[in-house]
């Protein structure tokens, strides 16, 4: 694999881990506040950024050894309308910024399987800020948004609310593969 496609690559698996952690924490945050809809939605959320990360590794097999990720992350946790602001801006930096540069790159050293996988993750990318804006707009307004099941993809964590589709429109799995989150 080409050095800078590897290093996107280690790059994105850090990123993810990261989103997944604090999101973890975040859904614990939302749960004190008794926002437990919100609480939902970050733990599937944070499920879809493990199956991410793990898509990331899995390309990586060929490695043997210790390499450093440099990600971006959001730091500053505090209440829940913080945290939906600190998502929202973790998820707007890997649409616009990250995801975008890492699969041109991908495209342009010819590493496919990389691509796929940095594609799938952008692709799941924007439905999560559009679930963290609508959370964060009731927030706003003094209320647990409400949300029905969330469901997500363990191929490649498209992540949705209401019923899973047949085939996922990202990576055209099953509707076995979809995980509900209520």
């Amino acid at each position: 694999m080409r050095m800078m496609t590897q290093q996107n690559l280690i790059n994105a698996f850090g990123g993810e881990s990261q989103a997944y952690m604090r999101y973890a924490h975040f859904a614990n945050q939302a749960e004190t506040e008794k926002l437990n809809n919100v609480a939902r939605l970050f733990r599937a959320i944070a499920h879809a950024e493990y199956v991410h990360a793990g898509d990331h590794y899995r390309e990586l097999k060929h490695l043997d050894g210790g390499f450093v990720a440099n990600s971006m992350a959001v730091f500053g946790p505090g209440d829940t309308r913080k945290n939906l602001k600190l998502a929202i801006a973790g998820e707007t930096y890997e649409i616009e910024e990250m995801y975008p540069a890492y699969i041109e790159v991908a495209k342009f050293q010819e590493e496919k399987d990389a691509q796929r996988s940095f594609e799938w993750s952008w692709g799941t990318e924007k439905m999560h800020k559009m679930l963290y804006e609508k959370a964060l707009e009731s927030v706003n307004s003094g209320k647990d948004p409400e949300l029905g099941p969330i469901q997500v993809c363990e191929v490649c964590g498209y992540t949705l609310e209401g019923d899973a589709p047949d085939v996922c429109p990202i990576c055209g799995a099953l509707k076995e593969q979809f995980t509900a989150f209520e």
